[in-house]
């Protein structure tokens, strides 16, 4: 971490910085990489590859259950790791960090364990339009086996969320409020505060699928007040298979585990078990270890390099890039929230997004082509999809310059 901490001070020296990243530097199709498509998932540091190396070759063994030197060590580097998990979201305690294999698992968790409990035939459970497939299907399922529903709050043409019309779904079989912090899709940024204090006005708890934020936002859950809060590591520089459930610990408390096995016990017979205390309630079976010491050398990294400083950076990018395309016959932006994460999602005129993101790809360019595991969101834009460049710590001027580029080339292609 030498060379990030001397980035402190001096400017932000994004060479530098890719330094720390040698998948960067490699050629695609003859060309140089350009790597947009971190948004659905981020390249790892050399100090996280370090870290879950050093646990590989020098720690590794089962945790919390054994008295030799080798598994207490395993067992201090991990929960370690939660602690580091504590401290960047600002929990209360480390009872309120819950280790999972990310998002989609960690809202399947609250949605099984929370929504089997809370639910009933007629309650209701408000989404927005702008959800991820991680934050809608495990509600459905939720719905579907407590008679509950789901409500949608609706979005403008800039793809912001219509707080007015929240506020009039707000009513007294409101169970809970599920939302994205940041729409993957678009980039838009939900006023997550205001829904959260209008849902605690009305007593709603709130659940927020901060996979797309954690990266480019500071997130303080306590400040936030929200209840849940849920994201994965691959999407902040950190191994995939790791994530994190945040939850209020009076809320865990009183909810039943959602899986059953070792660790999550504290006593079990042949009649009946007993479970065993938070986080672990909910951790059955052995734990990703060396996904969770790479999380924690994540957000070593994040933190050094100063996640305002990176967001920064990736707004001067997602500017340039947006006027840019905007430029180019035919090209038609989607998602102008005024408040957006470096999310830049794209169609061209008479191009199917998935021919787009080919030629893109020819000419060394990574995005994203599709429906982002967002097809309502799609289906209310009447596109079967789009093309989606997402911008990192990493990424350059230069970059920016290679996607307009390449977009121009398959206008000539196809026009």
């Amino acid at each position: 971490m030498t060379a990030l901490r001397s980035l402190k001070g001096v400017g932000y020296d994004v060479d530098q910085l890719r330094r720390e990243f040698p998948i960067l530097g490699q050629q695609v199709n003859g060309k140089p990489l350009a790597y947009l498509d971190n948004g659905a998932s981020t390249q790892r540091p050399q100090s996280v590859l370090a870290a879950v190396n050093h646990y590989e070759t020098h720690l590794h063994a089962n945790v919390h259950r054994g008295v030799h030197t080798l598994s207490q060590l395993a067992t201090d580097a991990f929960e370690g790791a939660r602690e580091r998990v504590r401290r960047f979201l600002n929990a209360a305690s480390t009872r309120e960090i819950v280790f999972t294999r990310g998002t989609t698992e960690a809202i399947n968790l609250v949605a099984q364990s929370w929504g089997r409990s809370n639910l009933g035939p007629d309650d209701e459970i408000i989404v927005s339009a702008l959800e991820h497939h991680a934050n809608l299907v495990p509600w459905q399922m939720a719905a579907a086996a407590t008679g509950a529903r789901l409500r949608v709050v609706p979005i403008d043409e800039h793809g912001q969320l219509r707080l007015g019309a929240f506020l009039e779904l707000l009513n007294d079989r409101t169970r809970l409020v599920a939302m994205t912090h940041v729409s993957n899709a678009l980039g838009t940024v939900v006023p997550i505060e205001r829904v959260i204090d209008a849902a605690h006005h009305v007593g709603v708890p709130v659940l927020i699928d901060g996979a797309q934020a954690v990266a480019h936002l500071p997130v303080d859950v306590r400040a936030l007040g929200c209840d849940f809060y849920c994201f994965s590591g691959h999407k902040l520089y950190g191994p995939t298979g790791i994530g994190v459930l945040y939850g209020r610990a009076e809320l865990l408390d009183a909810m039943p585990p959602w899986q059953g096995g070792g660790d999550m016990i504290r006593t079990v017979t042949f009649e009946r078990s007993t479970w065993n205390d938070l986080p672990y309630k909910f951790e059955a079976g052995t734990p990703n270890m060396s996904g969770a010491i790479g999380l924690a050398a994540a957000m070593d990294f994040l933190e050094a390099l100063g996640i305002e400083h990176a967001a920064a950076h990736e707004h001067e990018l997602l500017n340039a890039a947006t006027a840019a395309l905007m430029r180019i016959p035919g090209v038609h932006i989607h998602g102008t929230a005024a408040d957006k994460a470096a999310v830049l999602s794209f169609t061209l005129k008479g191009v199917h997004p998935h021919d787009l993101g080919t030629i893109l790809d020819h000419e060394g360019v990574a995005i994203r082509a599709g429906h982002h595991c967002a097809m309502p969101l799609m289906e209310l834009l009447g596109l079967p999809a789009t093309a989606r460049a997402s911008f990192a710590c990493y990424n350059t001027m230069a970059e920016v310059e290679q996607l307009d580029a390449a977009v121009r080339k398959a206008v000539e292609v196809f026009h």
